[in-house]
C-alpha cells in the first residue's frame, strides 16, 4: 500500500506520472456519476435533470484535462507558443460562436430588433421571443407566398424558430413593428369593362376609408420624422385604376395594424364583395368562349342520275 501511495505521489517519473494518471481518471470517473446523480435530484424535470448531469460530467471532463497538463507538463517554457496554438485552434474552430456574439452585441447596440417585434430574416416570419447571446428565437407566422408554409395569412403557426445572432450580418431584417407598428395593405378586384367600374371604384374607396387607420399611422410617421429624415408618406387611402386586355383593375391601398393585417382585409374584402353584389357587378375572372361547328354530311348522287365521267 506505501508503495503504491509513493507512487501516486511521484510525479517526478514516468512510472509516478502513468501511475498518478491512471488514478486520477477513476477519481474523475467516479466523480462525474456521483456529482451528475446529486445535480439530477436538485429538479424535478426530466429535461432540466439531464442538461444537469451533461454538465456535471463535462466539468468533470475539463478538470480532469486541465489536472493531466498539469502533471505532464508537455510544453513546459513554451507555455506562449501554447497559448497561441490554442487561441488560433478556438478561433477557427468556435467562428460561429464568435460570430453569433458579436452579432448580440449588434442587435443590443443598434436595436435591431427586441423582445415583441415582428420580423423577418433568413426566410423566417414571426415575432421574436427571446434573444440569447448565440441565438434568436422566433413564434413563427405563416405567409401567403412561401409555399412550405400552411398558414396561409400573416398569423401564428404554432412553431418556435432559433436563428444564429451571426445572420444581422449577412442576411436582411425586415422589422414591421419597431418604428410604424402598421403597414401597408392592399386588395386588388378585377372589374369587367361592361360593367359600371367607376361605382365599383367608389365602393372599394368608401370601405378602405372606412377600415384604414390612417390617423394612428399618421400619428406614428410624425414621431419617426422626429428620429429619421424621412419624407412625409401617403397614408390616406386610395384606389388605383390599371386598364388590362380582359378587365379594369381596380387597386386599394390602405393601412392596417401589423398584427391585424389579415383580419382587416378579411373585413374589407366582404364587405366590398357584398356591396358589389347588392348593385348588380360581378368580379371578372379568366373565361373563354367556345363556338363549336358541326359539318353537315355529304349526300351521295341519286342511283338514277347519269354519270358525267367519261373513259
Amino acid at each position: 500500500m506505501e508503495t503504491f501511495l509513493d507512487a501516486v505521489w511521484d510525479t517526478s517519473s514516468v512510472t509516478g506520472r502513468l501511475v498518478t494518471t491512471a488514478v486520477m481518471i477513476a477519481v474523475a470517473v467516479l466523480f462525474g456519476i456521483v456529482a451528475g446523480r446529486l445535480a439530477a435530484r436538485k429538479s424535478a424535470d426530466t429535461h432540466t435533470r439531464y442538461y444537469l448531469r451533461k454538465a456535471a460530467h463535462y466539468v468533470t471532463v475539463v478538470v480532469l484535462l486541465i489536472s493531466l497538463a498539469v502533471l505532464w507538463r508537455p510544453f513546459a517554457g513554451r507555455i506562449g507558443i501554447v497559448v497561441g496554438l490554442v487561441a488560433a485552434g478556438l478561433a477557427l474552430a468556435m467562428q460561429e460562436v464568435i460570430g453569433a456574439f458579436a452579432g448580440w452585441i449588434s442587435i443590443l447596440t443598434g436595436r435591431q430588433y427586441r423582445v415583441g417585434d415582428r420580423i423577418q430574416m433568413c426566410g423566417v416570419r414571426g415575432d421574436v421571443l427571446d434573444i440569447t447571446p448565440l441565438r434568436t428565437r422566433i413564434l413563427e407566422s405563416g405567409s401567403s407566398t412561401d409555399p412550405e408554409s400552411w398558414i396561409r395569412g400573416r398569423q401564428y403557426t404554432g412553431r418556435v424558430v432559433s436563428l444564429s445572432n451571426r445572420f444581422v450580418f449577412t442576411a436582411p431584417v425586415y422589422n414591421s413593428s419597431t418604428v410604424l407598428d402598421h403597414l401597408w395593405e392592399e386588395l386588388t378586384l378585377p372589374i369587367p369593362y361592361d360593367a359600371d367600374w367607376q361605382l365599383a371604384e367608389r365602393i372599394l374607396h368608401e370601405e378602405a376609408e372606412s377600415i384604414s387607420s390612417t390617423a394612428e399611422a399618421r400619428q406614428a410617421i410624425a414621431q419617426m420624422r422626429h428620429r429619421y429624415p424621412v419624407a412625409e408618406a401617403e397614408v390616406d387611402p386610395r384606389v388605383f385604376i390599371r386598364a388590362t386586355p380582359n378587365w379594369v383593375e381596380l387597386t386599394a391601398r390602405f393601412v392596417v395594424p401589423v398584427r391585424a393585417a389579415r383580419q382587416v382585409k378579411d373585413q374589407v374584402t366582404r364587405r366590398v364583395l357584398g356591396r358589389l353584389s347588392e348593385h348588380g357587378l360581378r368580379v371578372a375572372s379568366i373565361t373563354q368562349d367556345i363556338t363549336v361547328r358541326t359539318r353537315a354530311p355529304a349526300t351521295s348522287a341519286p342511283a338514277d342520275e347519269p354519270d358525267d365521267r367519261h373513259t
